[in-house]
């Protein structure tokens, strides 16, 4: 089922409506592509580079770590929870793995609003593809959460059109 996006002033799609004909311009993949923000507090569309969007909005790569991720592996090989904290000690220092959890753990409590290092990278290969040849070009939105909630950041692929007078963008996907 897809979501709705949330309500946009006409100025606010007008904005779109520019944006998703640079990107259509865009001849090939490059980091000032456009990404689309919307702050829906303040009701706040703003536009900023790809290159910018893991400055603007960081992603939480703490699950990444690779303390983590080895043990991760040796569970999924078939490893008693006590056997991989073993090897990840014996691996990478005692201190160094328990640094790694707080992390993680710090994380979880705070919260990212869902956006991980996977959902960047997922963000950045879809946007990536979409410069094959034939490939209809999506503008990302990325609706933000609001400050303080446990809801995630919300990504709709627009797509402008095919009869592209209508002045509106229609969410193509969400993520």
């Amino acid at each position: 089922m897809a979501e709705h996006l949330p309500q946009l002033t006409l100025r606010q799609q007008a904005q779109l409506l520019d944006w998703a004909v640079e990107l259509q311009a865009a001849p090939n993949w490059v980091g000032n592509l456009p990404v689309a923000l919307l702050e829906r507090c303040w009701l706040r569309l703003r536009r900023i580079s790809l290159e910018q969007l893991a400055l603007v909005l960081p992603p939480d790569a703490s699950a990444e770590a690779p303390e983590l991720v080895r043990y991760r592996a040796w569970i999924a090989a078939g490893q008693p929870a006590w056997s991989a904290q073993l090897r990840c000690w014996q691996e990478f220092g005692q201190p160094a793995c328990q640094e790694a959890l707080r992390h993680f753990w710090g994380h979880q409590e705070r919260g990212n609003h869902g956006w991980t290092f996977t959902a960047y990278l997922e963000l950045l290969g879809t946007y990536r593809n979409q410069f094959q040849p034939g490939t209809v070009r999506s503008l990302p939105l990325i609706v933000l959460a609001r400050s303080g909630q446990r809801e995630p950041h919300r990504l709709h692929w627009l797509t402008p059109p095919l009869a592209s007078r209508c002045g509106t963008l229609a969410p193509d996907c969400t993520g």
